[in-house]
C-alpha cells in the first residue's frame, strides 16, 4: 500500500476528488484542511476504510481511475490531525496483519 497526505490542500487538487469520487461531497460541508491519500488492492482499501471511519471523524471516498491495471484510490478527508490519525492507524493495521 502507498500512503500521502497532502496538507492544505489547493482547489484544483480537491476538484479532482471531488469529481473522481462516487460520494457526493459538498465542499462547504466536509472539512478539507487535509487529504489522505491510500493506495493498494480493493480488499485493503476496504479494511483502510473501516478503520479510518472508525477511529476518528473523517470523510472517505473511492476515488476511481481509469489505468488499466486498475488501481483502487481512497481519499481521506478532514481536519489535519484526523487525517494524520486515520493514516497511522491504517499503517499500523496493516502491519499487524502481515505479522
Amino acid at each position: 500500500m502507498e500512503f500521502r497526505i497532502i496538507k492544505s490542500p489547493s482547489p484544483g487538487a480537491l476538484e479532482i476528488i471531488i469529481k473522481r469520487s462516487n460520494t457526493k461531497i459538498e465542499k462547504a460541508s466536509v472539512c478539507t484542511d487535509a487529504i489522505g491519500l491510500v493506495q493498494g488492492r480493493m480488499i485493503d482499501m476496504v479494511v483502510a476504510a473501516d478503520i479510518a471511519y472508525k477511529i476518528v471523524d473523517v470523510t472517505v471516498c473511492d476515488v476511481k481511475g481509469s489505468c488499466p491495471q486498475n488501481m483502487i484510490l481512497l481519499a481521506i478527508l478532514g481536519d489535519t490531525a484526523s487525517v494524520e490519525a486515520a493514516i497511522s492507524r491504517i499503517q499500523e493495521s496493516m502491519r499487524i496483519a502481515k505479522c
